[in-house]
């Protein structure tokens, strides 16, 4: 078992008391052992960190910065542990979110009050839009993706994958009619998106056809919440994420239509967020106490 941190330790202590036996006295260990532990450091690392003699120790070069970065490490350590044990109460800071509209309404909005139950002392900088921003020019720490991610130094966590449904108002399919084929679309009203990651055509798919609807758009948005508020006035017919229409389809305020044309039509969901393990320990406790939630939320 690697244990560095504790051999370092007792370097220190031996570099401090200036001797092994003082060192094994304080340590209550045998001067035999630390003298045997010394030597294994020495080896592993190929260079000779003390020089002994019948009256003193003193560090080499190669002893004096072992001693010096070691003490700064051990010291960061304790840091670490002492933020940890203050407990979640005493942990603060802002950790700065993004996440397209739709998403950070309907899923990540209502788990914040729970967060900051547990998290008082974090506050939390949400940025709502449907356009990827740049995590390092933002100084964002976390973003939720929807759809492909492109290659990048980020890592990200999958949280689930939203299916996506085309859906109207009732009293938009009491007024127009309800479409029973992608082809019946052509005389509709249709809702889209603006933004660039949107597909350059409504990809709406029926054995393997793709219906170009772009110049047919009523509405454009650069977001879905427009999108979903005008489903819902009735203002034509729009295709979106499950989990964004959930409860409109459950309360009836919305119609799916054509099911069998959205079969496959998913976008995976991503936490996404720069530094990998090395995270600010708020970064870490909001990435923790959020993935099992919006894991849970997509699976509706």
């Amino acid at each position: 078992m690697d244990n560095r941190a504790g051999e370092m330790q007792v370097f220190l202590r031996v570099v401090e008391a200036g001797s092994f036996s003082e060192a094994a006295r304080a340590l209550m260990m045998t001067p035999s052992t630390v003298s045997k532990l010394i030597g294994r450091i020495e080896a592993r690392l190929g260079v000779r960190l003390l020089e002994r003699s019948t009256r003193r120790l003193s560090l080499t070069d190669e002893g004096q910065v072992y001693y010096d970065r070691s003490q700064a490490l051990l010291a960061e350590l304790e840091d670490i542990e002492r933020d940890l044990s203050k407990g979640a109460a005493q942990m603060g800071g802002t950790v700065r979110v993004s996440s397209s509209v739709g998403f950070g309404m309907v899923g990540l909005e209502p788990l914040l009050p729970a967060f900051w139950q547990a998290y008082p002392n974090v506050a939390i900088d949400l940025s709502l839009s449907d356009e990827l921003v740049d995590l390092y020019l933002d100084r964002t720490d976390v973003a939720f993706r929807v759809g492909a991610l492109p290659n990048s130094s980020l890592t990200a966590v999958k949280l689930g994958t939203a299916a996506r449904r085309i859906v109207a108002a009732p009293s938009y399919l009491a007024r127009r009619g309800t479409p029973r084929s992608l082809d019946d679309l052509a005389g509709h009203e249709m809702l889209g998106f603006s933004f660039r990651r949107s597909a350059a055509m409504a990809p709406l798919r029926d054995t393997g056809r793709s219906i170009d609807r772009r110049g047919a758009l009523r509405l454009t948005a650069n977001n879905g919440e427009s999108v979903r508020r005008m489903a819902i006035a009735g203002m034509g017919v729009a295709r979106m994420g499950e989990f964004h229409i959930r409860d409109d389809l459950a309360a009836g305020h919305l119609t799916e239509i054509l099911p069998e044309a959205t079969i496959g039509d998913t976008e995976d969901i991503h936490a996404v967020f720069p530094g990998g393990r090395n995270v600010p320990h708020r970064v870490r406790a909001f990435l923790d106490f959020m993935t099992p939630r919006l894991r849970a939320f997509l699976d509706g």
